[in-house]
């Protein structure tokens, strides 16, 4: 089996892509057996002032360094729980010390195996004004669809203000119910929950349409690489060609 190194950058996320990769193997390899798995968290404080200035380059540099330990740690290849990430990750720069499974690759491609024509995306303000879902998905032939200015301010403040402080409120969770109840009516038919602590707010047994959960799908994903059931991902980040 392979190491993996959950590149964190999120505490709630990336506690929830370390809980659903070990759930894997509990169902898959048995009781409390699961491939090696190594989680590392720079605080997230120290990026913030460059997502707010849209500086992606220095944001890059803490995670390569978190890359870097995570290889010292001995993985094999990293997940990075985190979509926003991703728009730093794909900066030019330095191959980063592992190679990593790209996390809106993962999610379009389950879009694309579930038959899906067109997917609301939730996330930050950052990953919903974002290239990465409107090229993963326009090249599996999927439309991509945001809320609206007030929503995707609404579902960014939520991001920040609560989730990723591991605060769950009723009346966030029916904010985001009537979010994607427009983007249902504006006729799509999933919608991809893309910052990684959103499927702690929207369960399927709530949410209008079908999700598609980031967070689960990449821990999947990670699982499969892990247990050699999938090839290792060949990314060291950068910019990247739609898949």
């Amino acid at each position: 089996m392979k190491h993996l190194g959950i590149l964190g950058h999120s505490a709630e996320g990336a506690a929830l892509c370390f809980r659903s990769f070990c759930h894997e193997g509990f169902r898959e390899l048995g009781p409390d057996d699961h491939p090696d798995v190594t989680l590392d968290l720079i605080a997230m404080a120290r990026s913030m002032p460059a997502w707010e200035s849209g500086d992606h380059d220095p944001i890059r540099a803490t995670l390569a360094e978190s890359v870097r330990r995570l290889a010292a740690a001995g993985a094999d290849f990293f997940a990075c729980p985190d979509n926003t990430a991703h728009l730093a990750l794909e900066r030019p720069g330095d191959d980063l010390a592992l190679p990593g499974l790209h996390i809106a690759q993962v999610v379009a491609d389950r879009a694309a195996r579930d038959g899906r024509a067109r997917v609301g995306v939730l996330g930050t303000r950052y990953t919903m004004d974002g290239p990465l879902y409107r090229r993963e998905l326009a090249a599996r032939g999927i439309a991509a669809e945001v809320p609206d200015a007030a929503g995707r301010e609404t579902v960014h403040k939520i991001i920040f203000e609560e989730l990723v402080n591991g605060i769950i409120t009723e009346a966030s969770r029916r904010a985001y119910v009537r979010i994607i109840e427009d983007l249902a009516a504006r006729g799509c038919d999933a919608v991809a929950l893309v910052c990684t602590e959103i499927p702690l707010l929207v369960t399927p047994d709530v949410s209008p349409l079908p999700t598609l959960d980031s967070t689960r799908l990449l821990a999947r994903a990670a699982f499969a690489v892990a247990a050699g059931r999938e090839p290792l991902p060949t990314w060291r980040g950068g910019p990247v060609a739609p898949s």
